[in-house]
């Protein structure tokens, strides 16, 4: 499909992750990662920051206000707690949780994952599965425009943890 693979290898979209479970049968899998030289703890707090803000195109989610680059002290997330706060509010829910590895939240119809998976290097790649069961039509649409969105994201969340790392 368009746009459902970016930055991610092989051996990433065989795993299993939290939001296959939850979906069956999605009509729309997205994979996107990509490689963070910084360490996984560091990484997972970035992970946990996303409970504030989406870090995207604060633009265009964020009603222009700026997703917080100072890491801030965000309790680990638990199931049933608000995935993000956008558009001057809570969205979604986190429905899984594997405390520093593994983040899976529902938001507009769709199930996603963010793994953080330790390099040998001592770096990390942030690796985020996205699943809907949406049509088969709309699909390829979707698809692009997460890959838009969640491109940016991880990137966002990539600078800020190295810088994190110093």
């Amino acid at each position: 499909m368009i746009g459902d693979r970016w930055g991610v290898r092989d051996d990433e979209v065989a795993r299993h992750y939290g939001c296959d479970d939850v979906v069956s049968r999605p009509t729309l899998e997205a994979w996107r990662a990509v490689t963070v030289h910084a360490g996984p703890a560091t990484v997972w707090a970035r992970v946990r920051q996303l409970r504030l803000a989406p870090y995207s195109y604060d633009l265009v989610d964020n009603l222009g206000r700026r997703s917080p680059r100072e890491l801030r002290d965000v309790a680990e997330p638990a199931v049933g707690d608000p995935f993000t706060r956008a558009l001057g509010r809570d969205q979604g829910r986190v429905v899984a949780v594997v405390a520093g590895r593994e983040l899976t939240a529902r938001i507009m119809g769709a199930h996603m994952s963010y793994a953080v998976l330790p390099q040998d290097a001592g770096g990390a790649r942030l690796v985020l599965k996205v699943v809907m069961g949406t049509s088969r039509w709309l699909a390829p649409a979707v698809s692009v425009g997460d890959l838009v969105m969640a491109r940016r994201q991880l990137l966002n969340l990539k600078a800020l943890a190295e810088l994190d790392e110093g």
